[in-house]
């Protein structure tokens, strides 16, 4: 853990989340197969993927004019892909430079960028709305809190994780990578102590069974101004 400074717990450099998740897609730790980059289930089932595309789809399309959109943590882009059409921009964040590559390969319009960022300890890029769709779910709560501070210079933030279903208590702390609070019995809440957003408003767009006991998966919209 880095030093305090001020009270606060500093971040490390560099912070060992980047070789961890890209453990994950080298060894195949979410599934995929012959996938060259796969994100797992969250990314690729019908069941959660569809109606998230179904409620953000309808939330971009509620403006006159096109946001520009911020996905950070875009994963293997099996869903972002589906969302840039409906947006003004779309800059699409990862922390792992092979899967960035990739992408810039696969997927190209004219209003996507690609960019290969540690989110936690970079500036974040400027937009209207940001996504983080079941990330920080894997991440401590050292570097939660760290791109908590930073959600506020959005308008939007719309943030999805996987949590139990019973009544729980939020934001056990967990080492970053692979695994999510759900085994704990915990699960994010930004609204919460340690991180404490401060949103204007509130709303839960979706909530999805995510089968077999597992938990459900709850995307939120904060307006934060």
């Amino acid at each position: 853990m880095g030093k305090k400074e001020n009270g606060t717990k500093k971040i490390k450099k560099p912070w060992p989340t980047k070789e961890a998740m890209a453990q994950v897609y080298e060894k195949k730790l979410w599934g995929g197969g012959k996938s060259a980059f796969y994100s797992g289930e969250g990314s690729h089932h019908p069941e959660i993927v569809n109606p998230y595309l179904d409620v953000l789809t309808s939330f971009f399309t509620s403006f006159k004019s096109p946001l520009v959109v911020c996905d950070l943590g875009c994963g293997d882009f099996n869903v972002g892909k589906e969302l840039v059409k409906y947006t003004k921009k779309y800059i699409a964040v990862d922390i792992v430079p092979d899967l960035i590559t990739y992408n810039k390969g696969k997927f190209k319009e004219e209003n996507l960028e690609f960019r290969c960022s540690d989110i936690a300890v970079d500036v974040l890029p400027s937009a209207d709305c940001a996504i983080l769709r079941q990330v920080l779910q894997h991440l401590s709560n050292v570097e939660v809190q760290s791109i908590v501070r930073k959600l506020t210079n959005f308008k939007y933030v719309i943030i999805t994780e996987h949590l139990p279903k019973e009544d729980f208590v939020p934001n056990k702390e967990i080492i970053s990578g692979q695994g999510i609070r759900l085994k704990k019995q915990s699960g994010l809440n930004v609204l919460a102590p340690p991180f404490n957003l401060r949103a204007k408003e509130e709303k839960q767009l979706l909530s999805v069974n995510f089968g077999n006991g597992k938990g459900v998966v709850v995307t939120t919209l904060y307006t934060i101004f």
